[in-house]
């Protein structure tokens, strides 16, 4: 039996939904002096509630572990994401009809990759964002940015505010009620949120065991979400389905009795419900498909290896050290991955030690293949790179070009 209580209800985590073995923090990117020095693993098994069906992996290690001071993921890297912003913005501004008296808090701000947006419109906005080297950049650009972890103590500190933003961070807390409760006393009594997170209904669907990883502490369905909501006084308005990070829901939060759910929220529960995500049978064999996936890539790289192709890998994302970690992969199969941002440049991944290269050293490789690690976007990718064949592995193994 685990030892691990649910962190939302209390209840013992008693189902395990899959286990990926023991693996360092997907964000732990390493210097070559640290390939000298013992590197930390945690175990990466995901459990299930079967009280409040909150899908959770046990804070083995703290929030100021993974996220540190140079935490490498710096969102405005990825052009496609800055895009998802500007439009979110312009949507906000009109749904809830933001002007000059109106004031925007984002939590878990990254870099202003979104706040810079409303800055532009001439609205006030706040960032909260623990990771210094991310704040920094945030400042740089003019965007007010307090550098801690968000709850109800900080929320007490702060000026009420129109529209909360959380955008991929619910996943990321470890107390999710602090957290939610925070938001509930941020908000003026007309004030809305708005929270994007990866969709576990999607996850289970599309095989995305590899957005597994220490740093997501939850893996969330809506009704997961509504009850943690309604619980710190909050109730679902509204939720939309997104492309983003292989499908994610963005669900709109007032404070309870403030405003009537639409028919899209009945419809992704009834969704839900459909899929049994709250019963242990829908996770039944969510293993199996994530070994059959890791045996799928071993092959393809070894067959490449034994043919003499070269294959490298494009895109140092957390979900791709997930993958590497779980497969055993090392730089024997995969020599080498480009990824745009200067932060990882010449470092190399966490357990995995592969290096990380620029997308200029890698055009000068000539690789007759790319595996491309942040499957979600392969879009932009193929835009990057063309003519060049290109691979993933989630939810199979798949090749292009």
């Amino acid at each position: 039996m685990s030892p691990h209580l649910c962190r939302h209800c209390g209840s013992p985590l008693q189902h395990p939904v899959i286990d990926l073995g023991h693996q360092p923090p997907s964000n732990a990117y390493l210097s070559p002096a640290q390939l000298a020095l013992p590197e930390i693993t945690y175990p990466l098994q995901v459990f299930v509630c079967s009280r409040c069906w909150l899908v959770q992996l046990p804070a083995h290690a703290a929030a100021e572990e993974l996220f540190t001071a140079d935490y490498a993921y710096f969102s405005s890297t990825s052009s496609s994401w800055c895009a998802h912003a500007e439009r979110f913005v312009a949507a906000a501004v009109e749904r809830l009809a933001l002007g000059p008296q109106s004031l925007v808090v984002e939590l878990a701000s990254n870099d202003g990759y979104l706040l810079q947006y409303v800055q532009q419109r001439g609205i006030a906005c706040l960032g909260i964002e623990p990771t210094h080297a991310t704040a920094e950049a945030a400042r740089a650009k003019d965007i007010t940015t307090i550098e801690r972890f968000f709850g109800v103590a900080l929320a007490a500190e702060l000026e009420p505010a129109d529209l909360v933003v959380a955008n991929n961070v619910l996943a990321h807390v470890p107390d999710i009620n602090d957290f939610v409760a925070g938001i509930a006393r941020l908000l003026k009594p007309t004030g809305r949120a708005s929270i994007e997170f990866p969709h576990l209904l999607r996850l289970l669907a599309g095989n995305q065991f590899d957005t597994i990883y220490h740093e997501h502490y939850s893996y969330l369905s809506l009704g997961a979400v509504a009850r943690i909501a309604a619980a710190a006084g909050l109730a679902v308005e509204d939720v939309v389905e997104l492309p983003t990070h292989g499908g994610s829901l963005r669900v709109w939060l007032a404070h309870q009795g403030v405003a009537e759910p639409t028919a899209a929220v009945a419809a992704v529960l009834a969704a839900e419900a459909a899929a049994g995500l709250e019963t242990l049978a829908a996770y039944a064999g969510f293993q199996q498909r994530a070994e059959a996936a890791k045996h799928g890539l071993l092959e393809f790289l070894l067959q490449a290896k034994r043919e003499g192709r070269r294959v490298l890998g494009y895109g140092a994302a957390a979900k791709g050290n997930t993958l590497l970690n779980y497969a055993g992969i090392r730089a024997d199969l995969l020599p080498a991955v480009a990824d745009r941002a200067a932060s990882k440049q010449g470092k190399l991944l966490p357990g995995s030690h592969i290096p990380v290269i620029s997308p200029e050293q890698l055009a000068a490789e000539a690789a007759d293949a790319l595996l491309v690690l942040p499957w979600n976007l392969i879009e932009e990718v193929a835009q990057q790179c063309p003519g060049q064949r290109l691979a993933m592995a989630i939810p199979e193994l798949q090749l292009r070009g």
